[in-house]
């Protein structure tokens, strides 16, 4: 892959990852919460799903979706229902004060970890974007499997980074803010968000 094309792929890459969206609210959630060092079980979960994402686009699959309306709605109101059921958990959940010894007690990374993967890995308008946005970057002339290693490396790379600098901003805010106010207005804003993004899912449509 020439320099120049690579350089174009991290600006693009760079300003799809720093678009809002479900991972980046996920992220800024977890830091508010959690503090920076473990917001990363909610970025490890979404690079793991993005990097499924990417891996479906690469062998295939990302075509068939595009192609098959039944098997894209599946797919779709899977995803639909996922981030309603985590926006209405998030806009009731209780107000808590950051206190680090109850931090320690509701911290789990396994379940932070599945949740921010399963919000990467069920939004198919993403394998579909993939699906469109790597081949702008192959060349004929060149090793495919090359090719497609380097794009899904620096996909991963961009995205983390990107949601490293949202947590690094939201940790930041946490260490001035300890009201339980702030956190019930915190949650009840992060929940009606991840159902916007819900809804905004539901209308879409490739077909």
């Amino acid at each position: 892959m020439e320099f120049s094309v690579w350089i174009t792929m991290v600006i693009a890459s760079f300003i799809i990852s720093v678009s809002p969206g479900a991972g980046a609210i996920t992220t800024m959630n977890s830091a508010l919460n959690y503090g920076f060092k473990r917001s990363y079980a909610a970025i490890v979960g979404l690079q793991v799903g993005y990097l499924a994402q990417i891996i479906i686009v690469c062998i295939g699959l990302g075509g068939v979706i595009a192609a098959s309306a039944t098997l894209y709605n599946i797919i779709k109101w899977f995803g639909v229902l996922y981030l309603i059921y985590l926006g209405s958990l998030q806009f009731r959940a209780s107000a808590s004060n950051f206190r680090r010894e109850k931090m320690g007690q509701r911290f789990k990374f396994s379940s932070i970890f599945v949740k921010a993967c399963l919000i990467n890995l069920t939004n198919p308008k993403a394998t579909v974007f993939l699906l469109a946005f790597i081949p702008q970057f192959l060349s004929s002339s060149e090793p495919k499997f090359m090719q497609l290693l380097i794009i899904c490396a620096t996909l991963i790379c961009i995205d983390c980074m990107v949601m490293s600098g949202y947590s690094a901003l939201s940790s930041t805010m946490r260490r001035h803010i300890s009201d339980n106010k702030f956190m019930r207005v915190q949650n009840r804003i992060t929940g009606a968000v991840l159902i916007a993004a819900a809804l905004f899912l539901a209308q879409s449509n490739i077909f």
